[in-house]
């Protein structure tokens, strides 16, 4: 029982007691006194019949006349004229009802005063003796009328004094609902302050549960900044801040094999021409802020093109993947000119052969080290160029699928209303493989009845260009459920970043999922890391609204930002799903192995699942297991 309700329940308690008490005592008070009267008035009427008697004659017709005339003059239960041997001479008795008053009242509280007696005298003998009693429904009128006006005292007062407590508890209990919802928000892992009120009581309450999650939100920050740095160190150039080869190599590998992005993307390479020549004539110094300042040329370009990722391959050179630009021609054109623009100007007067660059596209799935191949070939072409100069490998078979703008809104659109939308599902697994953990919902398109099939990466960026995402989104859901109606277990489905920012897309969604409410505990929601970041107050309202119908919510490529995931102290998230980069070779990276093992601590510290992406060997299960993770999911996993 609430709080708000006891209180309630004990001003009633105390009311019921107060009128009950007060009820008691003012009718048994008024009983004894009307009794008293009651009792006098029998005496005094018995005195005064019996006076009027002895001074009469004696005669059976007188006294049964005055006798007669006394009781119809005034209010009698009974008048009684008894000989000193006990018989009765004269006798008139009130043979109606108890009037005024309930019968049930009469004998509940039943008055029982005394009859008056007197003596009646002939001479010097005695003649006999008057008994007489009043009738008592005028007494028990007025008892019955008094208990009315009571209980209607009573309940005015007690709808006065309800009055008078409703806003007494609203006013007590509001600094109390905000403690109850910073309770709530601790248990929903979401660690949030208050303002303490002025209560001492719920001062103190909400005082300790400030500095617990200030505690625990420093705890987190804390920790989060040791893993960032350590992930920095293991994985970033200590020069130029960009990722390192392993790390850069990874991240590649999802871009070839994985779902995030298009399955046709660009790989461009930067080469020095001569940095050892430059190391030893101008000294390592030098050399090293000539590569800073290339570094922070190629992550501000980075930083401008979702997914787009630069590392550094080795000495001089470095490899940018570009998942979003199909075109090699694109992207050389686009990072050449920002290294003309930011970097060249301030160097070429001192080194005028400075870098060479070359662009080749890739098509999902496709060899590494083929790719590689090819982009070292590029790199040779635009060396033959000349100095600081450009070539892209422009090759048929490595675009992506094209139509024109208004072809693709047809085909979005009809794809949304026409049933060409699907979903393809593959499992995530827990620690023990042959344990489902969920199944993911990947969104596919067909193109046609008999046409290929589009992964998201395929078509979303166009979607989004397009402002289709909303709906799109929204068809997944329902296929989400409709697929959860027919089978057991839980279903995550993705949410791109573009949709969540959309306040009509959370209001359908919210309405579509109250009429499913007993599927909304199965049904799991993740979105991409960099949308969270990137739209991060409409994804806290998001998580809001979907833990209140019982969601559950998480981030999938999770850890490519780490510097901002302090943040997450107070979403209550549910799970994420860490990034296949750092997943991938895990086994000969100990580096990684001590970065995972305290997120994964860090996590479960808020009660995060923790669930590993892009497992590439069932080999690497229990070693994740190890690390701390929850689940896995991956090639290794599915079995592709």
């Amino acid at each position: 029982m609430s709080l708000v309700k006891q209180l309630w329940l004990a001003i009633i308690v105390v009311m019921a007691i107060a009128f009950g008490g007060s009820l008691i005592v003012n009718v048994l008070s008024a009983r004894a006194y009307l009794q008293q009267q009651l009792q006098i008035k029998n005496i005094d009427n018995a005195t005064s019949l019996a006076l009027a008697l002895t001074q009469l004659d004696k005669d059976p017709m007188t006294v049964e006349l005055l006798v007669s005339a006394q009781f119809d003059a005034g209010h009698y239960r009974f008048i009684r004229i008894v000989s000193p041997t006990g018989e009765t001479l004269v006798e008139r008795v009130f043979e109606g009802e108890v009037v005024g008053a309930p019968s049930w009242f009469a004998q509940l509280i039943p008055l029982e005063a005394e009859p008056g007696r007197a003596q009646v005298q002939d001479g010097w003998r005695q003649f006999g003796t008057v008994v007489l009693a009043s009738n008592e429904q005028f007494a028990y009128k007025n008892l019955w009328q008094g208990t009315l006006d009571l209980l209607l005292w009573f309940v005015l007062g007690a709808l006065f004094t309800g009055l008078l407590g409703s806003y007494a508890l609203r006013v007590i209990t509001r600094p109390l609902g905000a403690v109850v919802q910073q309770a709530q928000a601790i248990s929903e892992r979401r660690f949030l302050t208050q303002p303490e009120p002025r209560t001492p009581e719920l001062r103190a309450v909400s005082r300790a549960m400030n500095d617990m999650a200030g505690r625990i939100q420093a705890m987190f920050a804390d920790e989060s900044t040791r893993l960032e740095a350590l992930s920095k160190r293991v994985n970033l150039d200590p020069v130029t801040g960009l990722a390192n080869r392993e790390h850069f190599l990874s991240y590649l590998r999802e871009a070839l094999s994985g779902e995030q992005f298009g399955s046709a993307g660009t790989l461009v390479l930067v080469r020095l021409a001569h940095l050892n020549e430059l190391n030893a004539k101008f000294g390592h110094q030098r050399a090293d802020q000539l590569l800073r300042a290339l570094g922070s040329v190629l992550q501000g370009c980075d930083q401008e093109n979702p997914g787009q990722r630069s590392g550094r391959i080795k000495g001089g050179e470095f490899a940018i993947v570009c998942p979003t630009l199909a075109s090699p021609t694109e992207a050389a054109q686009l990072l050449y000119e920002r290294l003309w623009r930011n970097w060249l100007p301030d160097w070429e007067p001192e080194f005028p052969d400075l870098f060479h660059l070359a662009a080749v596209g890739y098509v999902r799935p496709q060899s590494l080290p083929d790719l590689l191949t090819r982009a070292d070939q590029a790199l040779a072409l635009a060396r033959t160029k000349g100095p600081n100069r450009w070539h892209a490998d422009e090759r048929e078979d490595a675009g992506q699928f094209s139509l024109p703008a208004e072809r693709w809104r047809t085909l979005l659109t009809e794809a949304v209303h026409g049933g060409r939308l699907s979903l393809a599902f593959y499992p995530v697994v827990q620690r023990d493989p042959k344990q489902p953990l969920h199944q993911e919902g990947m969104i596919r398109l067909r193109l046609g009845s008999e046409g290929q099939l589009l992964s998201a990466g395929d078509f979303m960026p166009m979607a989004a260009s397009l402002n289709l995402t909303a709906p799109i989104d929204l068809g997944v859901v329902q296929l989400a459920l409709e697929h959860l109606r027919q089978v057991s277990g839980d279903v995550a489905v993705n949410l791109s970043a573009e949709t969540i920012a959309d306040f009509g897309f959370r209001n359908q969604l919210v309405q579509l999922l109250q009429g499913f409410a007993p599927l909304c505990p199965r049904l799991l929601f993740e979105v991409p890391e960099y949308g969270v970041y990137k739209q991060f107050d409409a994804f806290c309202d998001l998580v809001r609204s979907l833990k209140v119908l019982g969601c559950r919510v998480g981030i999938e490529y999770f850890g490519q930002q780490f510097a901002s995931n302090g943040k997450l102290a107070g979403l209550g998230l549910d799970y994420i799903k860490v990034h296949p980069s750092f997943v991938r070779g895990i086994g000969q990276n100990p580096g990684n192995q001590e970065f995972l093992r305290g997120l994964c601590t860090m996590a479960h510290a808020l009660g995060i699942t923790v669930i590993a992406q892009g497992v590439e060997s069932a080999d690497d299960l229990p070693l994740l297991a190890q690390l701390g993770f929850d689940g896995a999911t991956g090639p290794g996993v599915t079995g592709d």
